[in-house]
């Protein structure tokens, strides 16, 4: 009886055991895949042409996208709007639930020379958030033949380079602006004949470290029509930056816009954005801490700028713009150490755009469950605004 006894008893604690642990197991079995929620705007507006956000959540859950505003031309009478514009500015609208944000965006940085392009958030470990960005100059036909060359030049506008703007409460205030360093492969001048200091558009990464990692282009080549990306870092919270070695470079692609992750194990990853190679997106890889990075390779699809956020599983969404049609917002979910790239299979979030004028994104996580990504988005080739995704994760 007592051997019957003992045997039921034991039985017993072995279900007990193997429940949790199955239990465990499906806690800890990654979630498969995304699905759409809604489509949510974060910030329109008739007399204005807003563009190119980027989104941050604050320790107590407020969300912040900044995004470049400028006003639209066609209500003066132009034609269309350009990507450069005397009168554009950094601006942030914020939520606590992703749906309903703020009607009247409030001024990051007017940038004193020109107008402001990008802004690009990252918000530290302490809370401290950097907002990249860089300039163009309105100058005259008379000025810019006044100017030493090789100057950068867009519909009128001469390249300020770039610089960014630090806040340490939350963004209600932001010192700068904090010019980082020239890096030697570029050739452009600034309009005042000085070497440019260093720009580029897309995610900066604090390291497990603490350093901060940002992949700048560079305009390289005499004739100046390619561009290579670079790796620069920074110990000090974003006060002073180095130079630490090329990214990617080529004698015919060009390489720019470019967000940059790291790895579970520590490898650094730069998502490379193209030019003369079909819009290929593309990918390079450090090991050994930005030192060197692996020779650039194509990822397989058609896709810019890349933008990459961890998941609670370690996974990774990759989120990008569409300028192919159907015009729109597409995503893949790559492994922890983004080794899948040429297997993952893509995610349409949006294929409604209006025109090849869209996109740019950055994800954000809300909860353990759910994301938000942001981007800028037209229906009909209309006006531009501030879009967003809400995705929820599924198994």
């Amino acid at each position: 009886m007592k051997a019957v006894l003992s045997f039921f008893i034991m039985f017993g604690f072995y279900s007990v055991f193997a429940k949790e642990q199955t239990e465990k197991k499906e806690a800890d079995k990654p979630k498969t895949g995304l699905i759409k929620i809604k489509d949510v705007v974060i910030y329109k507006d008739t007399c204005f042409y807003s563009s190119f956000p980027s989104v941050i959540k604050r320790p107590d859950g407020e969300l912040i996208v900044a995004f470049r505003r400028a006003p639209d031309r066609r209500n003066y009478g132009g034609k269309g709007n350009r990507h450069v514009d005397a009168n554009s500015y950094l601006v942030k609208v914020s939520s606590t639930d992703a749906e309903t944000w703020t009607k009247e965006p409030e001024l990051i940085y007017a940038h004193p020379f020109g107008g402001s392009q990008d802004p690009c958030m990252s918000q530290l470990n302490d809370g401290t958030i950097l907002c990249t960005s860089y300039g163009w100059a309105p100058l005259s036909e008379e000025e810019r033949n006044t100017l030493q060359k090789p100057y950068g030049e867009n519909n009128g506008f001469v390249f300020l380079g770039g610089y960014l703007v630090r806040s340490t409460d939350g963004g209600k205030n932001w010192d700068g602006p904090i010019y980082p360093p020239h890096i030697s492969p570029e050739l452009h001048l600034s309009p005042t004949g000085e070497p440019l200091p260093a720009y580029n558009r897309g995610a900066l990464c604090e390291g497990k470290n603490g350093r901060i990692y940002w992949v700048v282009a560079a305009y390289d080549s005499e004739n100046l029509k390619r561009s290579s990306t670079h790796l620069i870092v920074s110990d000090d919270k974003g006060l002073n930056w180095k130079y630490m070695s090329e990214v990617a470079s080529d004698e015919k692609a060009s390489f720019n816009e470019t967000s940059i992750y790291e790895t579970p194990k520590g490898d650094l990853i730069a998502f490379l954005r193209t030019a003369n190679l079909d819009d290929q997106a593309c990918i390079a890889r450090s090991k050994d801490g930005g030192k060197t990075f692996e020779p650039w390779q194509k990822m397989g699809f058609q896709g810019h700028p890349l933008n990459a956020l961890r998941l609670p599983d370690n996974r990774v969404l990759l989120t990008y713009g569409y300028r192919h049609e159907p015009y729109g917002i597409r995503a893949r979910i790559l492994n922890a150490e983004c080794t899948d790239f040429e297997s993952d299979s893509e995610i349409i979030l949006r294929e409604d755009g209006g025109s090849t004028d869209l996109g740019y994104t950055w994800p954000v996580l809300l909860d353990d469950n759910r994301v938000l990504v942001v981007y800028y988005f037209n229906k009909n080739n209309g006006i531009r605004y501030i879009a967003g995704t809400i995705l929820e994760m599924k198994e």
